[in-house]
């Protein structure tokens, strides 16, 4: 008997066929910026949900099986990369088959990146006062999302919108901020009919884990468009772009007139 399967129809409600998972990479300071990353980089992870639970999730469960026995690992881009956690005890061929195995299964994943960028170092020397580099790219990235869901039919129900959580005083400010934005203070001058849920890393959640590990090979794209990344050449078609004929990811800001202003990009890298 298939217990997930029910005589009944479930009821129509007013939510998306899409759901938002959102990690960043970099840290939000202006005050003190890391020269060897002094970008901030916030990944929105667009899914639709029956992709997600049908497929995304169970894969990256499965895989957790294969090398652990068990599910309560959490695929963390920074302890994967330093071999912390779970991931130290791992000997190189096991190492080597995680690695390969993410690679793959990103690639295979289908899902839509909406990734901003923000380039501290010039917002810091620009002569206006703008408002927190989290609570920036936040905006930036709603308002791109906005869009997104416009061409998808999606714009007038309900999308949920999954951040990690990061401590009580960031938490309420950022739900703050979301609330301002989505109430049509925002470029677009729409009221937003989006939701935010934050959600502790420790939830285990597939949608998070794969946001977490999209952010930084995107900001080394930047930092480093010359070198070889072949984590970034497996994303980059999954990047949202209204014009499909364009290429580009987008560096902000520079020509802002004001922290209201729309952010213009600096320079597109390919």
């Amino acid at each position: 008997m298939d217990i997930l399967k029910s005589n009944s129809t479930p009821p129509q409600l007013p939510y998306s066929d899409y759901i938002i998972y959102v990690d960043e990479s970099g840290d939000h300071s202006i005050e003190s910026i890391n020269s060897r990353y002094p970008l901030f980089v916030l990944s929105f992870c667009i899914i639709r949900k029956d992709t997600y639970a049908q497929y995304i999730s169970p894969a990256l469960m499965r895989l957790k099986f294969s090398l652990f026995g068990h599910d309560m690992v959490i695929f963390h881009e920074h302890e994967i990369r330093k071999k912390l956690g779970a991931f130290k005890t791992l000997g190189k061929f096991q190492r080597e088959h995680l690695l390969n195995s993410l690679s793959h299964l990103i690639s295979q994943f289908d899902f839509t990146i909406i990734p901003i960028i923000i380039d501290k170092i010039a917002l810091k020397c620009s002569s206006f006062d703008f408002p927190h580099v989290y609570h920036l790219a936040m905006k930036l990235g709603l308002e791109q999302v906005y869009k997104f869901l416009s061409l998808k039919g999606q714009k007038d129900v309900k999308t949920h919108i999954v951040f990690e959580a990061r401590g009580r005083i960031e938490d309420l400010g950022l739900e703050m901020e979301f609330k301002r934005v989505c109430d049509s203070q925002n470029s677009i001058e729409k009221t937003l009919p989006l939701e935010i849920i934050l959600a502790d890393k420790k939830t285990n959640s597939a949608g998070l884990q794969l946001a977490d590990m999209v952010a930084r090979p995107i900001g080394l794209s930047i930092l480093r468009p010359y070198q070889q990344n072949q984590a970034f050449d497996i994303l980059r078609e999954k990047i949202f772009r209204e014009d499909k004929t364009k290429n580009d990811l987008y560096v902000y800001p520079i020509k802002a007139k004001g922290p209201e202003a729309d952010l213009e990009a600096q320079a597109p890298v390919g």
